[in-house]
């Protein structure tokens, strides 16, 4: 099985804008983790190459900083798609149908929490609460445009998102 190369663009630039981060909150207790944010701020995600360097940069070990990065649900170590689906799971929205919800995004996208589809234009990531309960249930689209709440969902509303979504991201593309 060959090893999966990840290309970052901008990687001199993006290492840059790291260390200078490092550089300023190196002396600050506790600093690994809002170095970790800021990393994954910057890359995406974090990968092997990257906690490796905040490694070597602030001294930690590579084990005690993917301790940390696969304790908190907030950092992840894969890169995620294009549009980032955060559907919540909260009381309110388990209670009006966030199952059925989840049902209709995994079907319509091929994919389950947690992953990202093919094309890399989604990733579902169920999470605990997004604070809307009145609009329950309720997902949360997030990309480089900012991010879009999406309330008082069906299953076929979900369905008639995404495909939208889908169908802006092949006209941009074309």
């Amino acid at each position: 099985m060959e090893k999966e190369v990840i290309v970052i663009e901008n990687a001199t630039e993006k290492y840059a804008a790291l260390d200078a981060f490092i550089e300023d909150h190196l002396e600050m207790a506790g600093n690994l983790i809002i170095i970790l944010q800021e990393a994954q701020s910057i890359f995406g995600f974090l990968p092997r190459e990257v906690t490796a360097h905040i490694a070597k940069k602030t001294g930690q070990t590579q084990a005690k900083i993917y301790g940390v990065a696969t304790f908190y649900t907030q950092f992840r170590l894969t890169p995620i798609g294009k549009n980032l689906i955060m559907l919540c799971q909260g009381t309110a929205c388990h209670v009006n149908g966030s199952q059925l919800i989840e049902e209709a995004v995994c079907e319509e996208l091929e994919i389950k929490d947690g992953e990202t589809t093919a094309d890399g234009l989604f990733t579902l990531n169920n999470v605990a609460c997004l604070g809307c309960c009145s609009l329950a249930p309720v997902m949360m689209i997030q990309n480089a445009d900012g991010e879009e709440t999406y309330g008082n969902l069906t299953k076929e509303k979900v369905v008639e998102i995404l495909r939208g979504i889908r169908e802006a991201d092949t006209s941009a593309a074309s």
